[in-house]
């Protein structure tokens, strides 16, 4: 597999104004690369990463690399960048306003979806792509390619994109406002300290967990013995994904990101959802995965009605929305089937 795994840094010194208002006075945008970009700059996969991930596919992304694998790096220059406000390089609530000298924290800004794809066409100059092959992304990360598609619609020649909605839906936000009063809860979220809000953040992951996949998933993976009367597995394995978020993340990036995920509605100011879908010219491959509880399959139908070039695929699953980053084999072939025609 020929890649780097060397983080990179783009100081964008001339950030524009945020959708809701104010902003930066410079941002730092974190990304990686793999494989070698071509002589016409139009061999690009762009990489769009979920909720809590970063910008290192291979860390999140596991069997998509290789030789007839979405990610091809011997045809292809794949590129992801990092979320502003999440935790992995790019400019966080948890770095220094240059502005104050003072640690974000809670004065980090709501940066929109639409902000966010802003910033990822001043990395595609940067980077001097002309032309992308195929964006790829699944959950919040096909939001942002759709919004992409929209605002450059020549950009795109391809789109393959899994679990998601052309606008984030009223049960979407009232699960993620469950998160962030779980957050809120915690005694320590108003203070101004890196770990403020932790344990709120892994209470808050639990009940995302319960979300992302559904009874199939824990009754297949977590069910207990007849006998068992206390300690029960799917207690363990609640409590287990909470600490294992709070090693790599903290509850000022979540809160935030959550906050930018509920701002996606790609009809805004542009007429309606369906005019706005109509403008995508790229060819459409969306998938449900049909446990999904998060983006239930009417969704994804809704963004193949309104496209003028796309198909809509369903992958069963027992594990739920999170679906979308364990059945790589299942993308692989719809991706072979559809991108390659094997």
């Amino acid at each position: 597999m020929a890649h780097t795994d060397n983080i990179q840094y783009l100081k964008i010194n001339d950030p524009e104004e945020l959708e809701l208002g104010s902003g930066f006075s410079e941002l730092t945008l974190a990304y990686h690369t793999y494989g070698t970009l071509n002589e016409t700059g139009d061999n690009v996969i762009w990489v769009f990463h979920a909720l809590t991930a970063s910008s290192k596919i291979e860390d999140w992304w596991v069997g998509a690399f290789g030789k007839g694998r979405i990610l091809d790096t011997d045809q292809h220059f794949v590129v992801c960048a990092n979320l502003i406000g999440s935790c992995y390089g790019s400019t966080g609530p948890l770095d220094t306003d240059p502005q104050t000298g003072q640690t974000y924290y809670h004065d980090f800004p709501i940066v929109t979806i639409r902000d966010q794809v802003k910033l990822f066409q001043k990395l595609k100059t940067h980077l001097a792509i002309n032309k992308i092959w195929m964006g790829v992304g699944g959950s919040m990360g096909a939001c942002h390619a759709m919004e992409w598609a929209i605002s450059e619609p020549d950009l795109f020649q391809n789109l393959y994109l899994s679990v998601c909605s052309a606008k984030e839906s009223s049960w979407g936000k009232a699960i993620h406002t469950a998160h962030r009063m779980a957050i809120e809860a915690d005694q320590s979220w108003t203070e101004r300290r890196d770990d403020a809000g932790i344990q709120g953040m892994k209470a808050a992951r639990a009940v995302g967990m319960v979300i992302y996949r559904n009874y199939l998933c824990y009754e297949e993976f977590q069910s207990d013995a007849d006998d068992t009367l206390t300690e029960f597995r799917s207690a363990s394995y609640q409590r287990y994904q909470g600490q294992k978020l709070a090693n790599r993340f903290n509850a000022f990036s979540y809160y935030r990101l959550l906050d930018s995920l509920d701002t996606h509605n790609v009809g805004r100011d542009r007429g309606s959802i369906t005019e706005a879908l109509a403008q995508i010219k790229s060819k459409t491959v969306i998938v449900n995965i049909d446990t999904d509880l998060l983006y239930p399959a009417v969704e994804q139908q809704h963004i193949v009605d309104a496209l003028p070039n796309a198909i809509y695929e369903s992958i069963a699953s027992s594990y739920g929305h999170d679906g979308f980053l364990v059945e790589t084999e299942k993308l692989t072939a719809l991706y072979l089937k559809h991108f390659v025609g094997i």
